[in-house]
Formats: structure tokens, C-alpha cells, sequence
């Protein structure tokens, strides 16, 4: 079941035909599980995994490898790549003045992927699984956009309350998974989520806890008292695997990696110092261990994320592909500016020994990198979960303070015009939310009554009655329909406050 593969680029064939590529300097036959990672997206495998495999380089943490772990059909593609390369992954890193590339061995596993998630529960009932951890995506974790909390009437979640010994969700595993070590009278795994979402130790507790009590209440009370659930902030910008990454991947000699993994050279990672079970000595690597994770989370998710919102739209709408191109358009770099300035950072609390002016610039910086070559499109993604946590809070402290959200209520109708699904040139956009259809509905109707789209209560809740909210954004709706993307931002940028 968690059997390595065939050891087609493995270090031992790799050594010869690939001297550009850095490898594991450390024995990987030594190295054993100590984590079950849940989710293996290009994330992962550029974060966490480069993490432990920093640490190992060292000669530390070598009983902290990491099983990969999904629950998803689709899992089951990403496991056959990587057996067949002995769970290695290619990291590329984007850098302006070089790329380099490295083979991660922190993996040496991949657990079966099964309808009921059986060997996943196995796996983690293992007593040398100490922590758990999960990139799931921010809508992976049943949280209602409309109160904020974990929804226990999600049809997946009700589905694991009735067969809990069958479970199909991640968070149904890991309570069947701590049911049992309960029984066998072991100490609880961690569980640490590494998704972009605030509170995520907190919501992912939420997730567990909530679970369990459909089917057993007095777990999900033992799982309360005796589980850790730390909260944290990741960042590394990761784009999408296409045939652009592959063909950089072949470029090093690797040219049978289908799942290669391209980012950015920055990377960043904080965490609450909880773990009851033990956990690899990260802060050697560089990983951050504070109580204030809630502050450079805050700041990482409207900075950074809200960001990246705000230029995606305006982007999508004048058919831009890449992130660094919008970026070098001077009409969305000068919305970045304004918007980040007036009407975001102003509202961010202060981060220990963090300047957020400095902060925002190496965001700009970021964004900018032609390397990374990340797309509009990825990042006008999923909308519908991003929005309520990457621009929401803002325009809520924003208008709590009287302050400016004329870019911020700008940055909704551009959202808005996007979901109604052509551009500016007319061209079709594909659909780009899980909720898709709903959103181009709403869109289409907004046109002709552009209040229709803030009575999403799910999304927006009270500020979408607020008066000087419906205001601007019917205002900006109803321009960027008469006169276009490019004349808005025009507008927007000549005007001050309102």
C-alpha cells in the first residue's frame, strides 16, 4: 500500500544525466513516516515538503517523512506519478537571475486511495504518526460564507455522520482515524491545516469536532480536550502544472516528470508552537514559531490574497494571461497601489518586527516576477470562497471607519462583471467558480439591477445593505458596462476620496 515505486529518477539514475538538479544528500532508505499529509497539490510540495527536506539535508528529522494522502478520485493519478518516480518531487525555482531545480525526497509514500477511505485511516492510527497536516483548498473545509462557521448540514459532512466507519471526507478519516487510536489507548495525532484561511487551526477543529459529533458526541468532546490544532500562515506562490512547467522540467533532464513543481524563490511559513506529539525542529529552516500567527496571517491574507484579487479581474475582464503582464499594465499596477494604500493596509494590525509599507513592496516585487508566470485566470479562481476572506474583511473595517472603499467596491464589481462570462473584447470567459452557474445568473441579472448581486447574504451578509456599498459598487457596475475596464480604472485613479 504505501510501497515506494519504480526508481526511474531516483537519485541513483539521476546523479549521471542530471548534474544541474541538486539531490536528497541524505540516505533516503533511513528516512520513516512520522506525517500523513492530506492534499498533494504543487503547494505542498513546494512548502512543507522543501521544509523537512531542508531539514534532512542537515542530518535532522529523518523519522518525520511524509505519506501522501487524498481523498479524492483524482488523488489517485497524482499517486501513480509519484510511485513511479519513488515519490521524488522536481521543485523549480523561479528566480529572475537563475532558475534552479531540486528533487525533494521528504515523501516515501503514497497511501492507497480508497472510496472509503480505509487505508488512510490505517495509516493514521500508525503510532509513528505524530502529525497530521492538510492543503485541501480554502473551500475544502465546510465553512458556511454566510456565518462563518463550520457547516454541519454539508451533504459530504451528513454522509459521514450516518457511515462514520465508511467516511468519503478528510476530516470523517481523521475522526475515525482518532476513534481508533482512542480505542488502542495512543496519543492523538496534531492535526495542522496549511491552507490559506484565518483561524485555520481554529476552523479546522471546527471541521473535526464537528464531524465526530454527528456520529459520537462524546469523541468529538475527547477530541476537543486532547487534540492540537495549530494555527499558522504559508505562503509561496506555486503556479499550475502545464506544458510550460514540463518543458522546464525537461530542460534539467527530467523529462519523464509529468508533475513537476514551479514557484517563487520567497517562501514563508508561521506557526503556533503546539504540538503535543512532538514535531521536526523547523525553526531551524526558517519556519517562524509565535503566538501572533493571527496578526501575519491577517496581514498575508488581505496584503498578499487581497491583492492578487485585485489585479486578477481587471485582468480577466482586458484578457490579460499573466499576473506579471497585469503587473506591467500601468492602469492595474496604479489600482494595486491605491486600493493597498487608502483602503487595506491602513485597516491591517500591526505584525511584530514586520514594516508593512516594506511588506507591500516585496508583494509588488513578487507579483511582478516573469518567471513565475502565473496566470489571471488562476488566480481569478474560485471567487466565491476567496472573496468573503481576502477582500470582505477590508470593505468591513473600511466601512466601520468611514474610511475610502471606493477601490474596494470596485474590486466587487469588477468580480461581478467577470462572472458574467465574456470580456471586454467579448470573448468568453470559461466557467472559474465551483458556483459558476449561480454567480453568471446573478451577473447577468446585475446588469439591469446591480443590487441583485450584494443580496448574495451567503457572500456578503449585512454590509450588503449598507448604503454607501450599494452606492459605489452600482455605480462602478453600471460604468464598467457603459464605458469599459480601462475607462473605470481611469476614473478611479484620477478621482480622490470620495
Amino acid at each position: 500500500m504505501l510501497r515506494r515505486g519504480r526508481r526511474q529518477l531516483d537519485g541513483l539514475t539521476m546523479t549521471a544525466s542530471t548534474p544541474s538538479v541538486a539531490l536528497p544528500r541524505y540516505d533516503r532508505s533511513k528516512v520513516t513516516p512520522g506525517i500523513v499529509h492530506i492534499g498533494l497539490g504543487n503547494f505542498h510540495r513546494a512548502h512543507m515538503a522543501v521544509y523537512l527536506d531542508d531539514l534532512m539535508n542537515m542530518g535532522l528529522a529523518m523519522d518525520w517523512g511524509i505519506l501522501g494522502a487524498g481523498v479524492r478520485p483524482a488523488d489517485a493519478a497524482m499517486r501513480k506519478a509519484l510511485l513511479a518516480q519513488d515519490c521524488l518531487s522536481t521543485v523549480i525555482e523561479l528566480d529572475p537571475a537563475g532558475k534552479t531545480a531540486r528533487r525533494v525526497g521528504a515523501m516515501v509514500g503514497f497511501i492507497e486511495v480508497a472510496p472509503d477511505n480505509g487505508p488512510l485511516i490505517a495509516a493514521m492510527s500508525r503510532p509513528e504518526i505524530r502529525i497530521v497536516s492538510l492543503t485541501v483548498t480554502e473551500g475544502g473545509y465546510f465553512v458556511s460564507a454566510e456565518t462563518g462557521s463550520f457547516d454541519a448540514s454539508a451533504p459530504a459532512i451528513v454522509a459521514d455522520g450516518k457511515t462514520p466507519d465508511r467516511p468519503a471526507t478528510a476530516f470523517g478519516a481523521i475522526v475515525a482515524a482518532l476513534r481508533a487510536r482512542r480505542a488502542a489507548g495512543m496519543a492523538p495525532f496534531t492535526v495542522m491545516s496549511c491552507d490559506n484561511l484565518p483561524g485555520n487551526g481554529h476552523l479546522t477543529r471546527a471541521a473535526v469536532t464537528g464531524t465526530a459529533r454527528l456520529s459520537d458526541p462524546e469523541l468529538a468532546d475527547w477530541i476537543d480536550a486532547h487534540v492540537a490544532f495549530p494555527n499558522g500562515m504559508v505562503d509561496r506562490i506555486t503556479p499550475a502544472t502545464g506544458p510550460r512547467e514540463r518543458e522546464m522540467a525537461a530542460s534539467f533532464g527530467l523529462p519523464t516528470d509529468d508533475f513537476p513543481v514551479t514557484c517563487e524563490p520567497f517562501r514563508q511559513w508561521v506557526l503556533e508552537d503546539h504540538f503535543p506529539s512532538g514535531r521536526p525542529p523547523l525553526e531551524k529552516v526558517g519556519v517562524t514559531f509565535t503566538d501572533a500567527v493571527h496578526a501575519y496571517e491577517t496581514m498575508k491574507l488581505r496584503i498578499l490574497n487581497g491583492g492578487h484579487a485585485i489585479i486578477a479581474y481587471p485582468g480577466g475582464l482586458l484578457d490579460i494571461d499573466y499576473v506579471h503582464q497585469a503587473m506591467g499594465e500601468p492602469l492595474i499596477s496604479a489600482f494595486l497601489d491605491k486600493v493597498e494604500r487608502e483602503e487595506i493596509i491602513p485597516y491591517v494590525p500591526p505584525v511584530p518586527g514586520t514594516d508593512l509599507g516594506a511588506y507591500y513592496s516585496l508583494i509588488r516585487e513578487r507579483f511582478s516576477n516573469p518567471e513565475v508566470a502565473d496566470t489571471e485566470h488562476r488566480l481569478c479562481f474560485d471567487g466565491s470562497n476567496r472573496q468573503p476572506k481576502f477582500i470582505l474583511p477590508s470593505l468591513r473595517d473600511a466601512l466601520a471607519a468611514g474610511g475610502s472603499i471606493e477601490g474596494l467596491a470596485l474590486e466587487c464589481a469588477l468580480w461581478c462583471r467577470y462572472c458574467h462570462g465574456t470580456k471586454d473584447n467579448g470573448a468568453v470567459t470559461p466557467p472559474n467558480d465551483p458556483n459558476w452557474d449561480q454567480l453568471t445568473s446573478l451577473a447577468r441579472a446585475a446588469r439591469q439591477d446591480p443590487l441583485v448581486w450584494l443580496g448574495l447574504t451567503e457572500l456578503y451578509g449585512e454590509i450588503g445593505q449598507d448604503p454607501r456599498l450599494r452606492e459605489a459598487f452600482s455605480r462602478h457596475l453600471n460604468r464598467l458596462w457603459q464605458v469599459g475596464t480601462a475607462e473605470v480604472l481611469h476614473a478611479y485613479l484620477a478621482s480622490g476620496q470620495r
